[in-house]
C-alpha cells in the first residue's frame, strides 16, 4: 500500500512523427509573456532577406517554461562537460541568433 507522500512513477509513450523528426532549423527565437503564459516564436533570420518568417509558436504556462529553462541549463552544462565550453564570443552577427527582445505591450 502506498504511503502518503510517496509519488507512483508514471510512465508516457511519446509519439514523434515522421515530418516532426525532421525538424526546423531556427537561429532566432523570440520570447514574449503574459501574465498567464510564455510565447516563444522560432523563426529563420538570413543575412540580407528583409524579414523572417516564424517556423514554429510554442505557447506554454510559466511553470512550464521555468522547467524548459532549467532542463535546457542542465543540457548545456552536461554539453559543455563533454565539448568543452559553448563560446558565444565573436559571433558573426550580434543581430542574429536566440534572444529575448523586451517588451512592454500586450500579448492578445
Amino acid at each position: 500500500m502506498n504511503k502518503p507522500g510517496d509519488v507512483k512513477s508514471q510512465q508516457i509513450n511519446i509519439e514523434l512523427g515522421e515530418k516532426e523528426a525532421e525538424g526546423i532549423y531556427s537561429n532566432l527565437a523570440i520570447i514574449t509573456h503574459s501574465p498567464a503564459e510564455f510565447i516563444i516564436d522560432f523563426t529563420r533570420v538570413v543575412p540580407g532577406a528583409p524579414k523572417a518568417r516564424v517556423y514554429a509558436r510554442i505557447i506554454t504556462t510559466p511553470q512550464h517554461a521555468k522547467m524548459l529553462l532549467k532542463a535546457l541549463q542542465e543540457n548545456v552544462e552536461k554539453f559543455e562537460a563533454k565539448f568543452g565550453e559553448i563560446n558565444l564570443e565573436g559571433a558573426p552577427n550580434p543581430q542574429f541568433g536566440f534572444s529575448n527582445i523586451k517588451r512592454e505591450e500586450k500579448i492578445n
